[in-house]
């Protein structure tokens, strides 16, 4: 049975991961992450999907905003991150950064794509449910 979370930005996530497998079917493994970034960046622009590229995630620590942020590869449709990686497998170390990307954007819903894998696209949906919209921080 389906909870809300499994379909939180559920279709914007089908249409990120329709880019995500154009581009893969093109280029296939092998190139680095930064040609896989723009190429996906290219789709996304002609599937008309809105996106940032490279935002700047603030860590908030109590009340301080702290001077180190992280940079996710891509914000999609303002709602979800996305972690573009062109390795031959995705461990724990590139899921953890997902995470604290999630963490301090605040969102809730996070793709790790990893277009280095063979013989096909390797790619997780996270959803952190222990978010906190921006609308409800205090």
């Amino acid at each position: 049975m389906a909870t809300n979370e499994d379909n939180l930005f559920k279709a914007e996530g089908y249409a990120l991961m329709s880019a995500a497998f154009e581009v893969y079917n093109h280029l296939g493994p092998g190139f680095l992450e930064e040609v896989y970034q723009e190429a996906l960046e290219l789709q996304l622009t002609s599937q008309s999907i809105p996106f940032v590229t490279k935002p700047r995630l603030q860590i908030r620590f109590k009340e301080h905003l702290l001077r180190k942020y992280y940079e996710a590869d891509l914000l999609v449709n303002e709602a979800i991150i996305v972690e573009v990686k062109a390795i031959r497998t995705h461990g724990p170390e590139h899921e953890a950064q997902l995470i604290n990307e999630l963490k301090a954007s605040h969102l809730r819903v996070g793709y790790l794509i990893n277009f280095g894998a063979s013989p096909r696209l390797e790619w997780q949906r996270r959803v952190d449910s222990s978010a906190i919209s921006v609308n409800q921080r205090a």
